[in-house]
């Protein structure tokens, strides 16, 4: 079967990787001008991971996408729209598109897989939960999830895609995965804030609170709050709150050190959507306040973090 992937960083990467192990014929894009892609061809390694000779590389979107059977994308959330317009007249009509990406559109507060069905008639599919491609590559495996409003994709994909490495789970809740997803990275900055302020100990309340936040999120947007406790949300902690690999966590103790960050860090654009959510469902949403404050706004990341965990006295559930 042919597969194409969409995006060249290191989780893109490791998804041709993986593809390609599970016996895939697997093409692996990346933008014109793409250092990544340029190391890949030149190489055939990133750093992390050796390609075989079956792997293609190209920059051509089109050659990429002509003879997929199935598309992985893997890009920025907020890259999204743009490459997904510029896909609409090049995607075979039936080519299911699953994104292995997690984030929400800052400016409209869209889901990814809304984008998408704006401009592709195909299924889509998430592919979200926990995992790091460090891990992944010394042979410790994780369980994910595959979710769809497609059935018969998602029934599809989850024996495709399975190993021994990776176990899917078929998601039940298209709303609670994407946002779920999302939400955690928001809440991994706020724990790397933490972890930049020695409040390490903190992190028990933060992730018990978070949970319960973005399940009122979930459940005004129409999904099942109990998402939120499943793998594409607090399963995913670990992974993101306290593991050296992640890029949201690492993102914010830097960011209360003052130094920069040269990775993607897809929580610091999400908080933006959650936080206008929040305002236009009527939903207190006070982590994510805390670090759209902290992040975006200029404010003393001791005071809007102390104040999460200083605010009106109140039963714990």
């Amino acid at each position: 079967m042919n597969a194409t992937v969409l995006g060249c960083g290191r989780w893109g990467s490791f998804i041709a990787w993986y593809l390609n192990k599970l016996g895939f014929s697997v093409t692996l894009w990346g933008r014109p001008g793409s250092s990544r892609l340029k190391a890949l061809c030149e190489t055939r390694d990133n750093g992390l991971l050796t390609f075989p000779s079956t792997v293609k590389f190209t920059d051509d979107l089109k050659q990429a996408v002509s003879e997929a059977e199935l598309l992985f994308i893997s890009i920025s959330a907020q890259s999204l729209r743009t490459l997904t317009a510029s896909l609409q007249p090049l995607l075979p009509k039936n080519t299911p598109v699953i994104l292995c990406m997690k984030g929400i559109e800052e400016a409209t507060g869209l889901r990814l897989t809304q984008i998408v069905g704006e401009f592709i008639s195909a299924p889509s599919a998430v592919w979200v939960g926990p995992g790091h491609v460090q891990d992944f590559l010394q042979g410790i495996p994780n369980c994910m999830v595959i979710d769809s409003q497609d059935d018969t994709l998602k029934q599809r994909l989850v024996p495709l895609l399975s190993s021994e490495l990776i176990r899917f789970y078929y998601g039940t809740d298209l709303i609670g995965s994407e946002v779920g997803a999302a939400a955690k990275n928001v809440v991994g900055i706020a724990a790397g804030m933490l972890d930049g302020l020695d409040q390490s100990s903190l992190k028990g309340a933060l992730m018990s609170r978070g949970t319960r936040e973005i399940a009122r999120l979930i459940e005004s947007m129409g999904g099942n709050g109990l998402s939120a406790y499943g793998l594409c949300h607090l399963g995913d902690y670990q992974a993101t709150l306290f593991s050296q690999h992640s890029h949201n966590r690492r993102f914010g103790e830097l960011f209360i050190r003052h130094e920069p960050y040269g990775e993607l860090a897809e929580g610091a654009s999400t908080v933006r959507a959650l936080c206008l959510l929040g305002q236009r469902l009527q939903v207190d949403l006070p982590i994510c306040q805390a670090v759209d404050q902290v992040v975006h706004r200029g404010e003393d990341p001791s005071l809007a973090l102390s104040g999460l965990f200083l605010r009106t006295l109140k039963n714990e559930f």
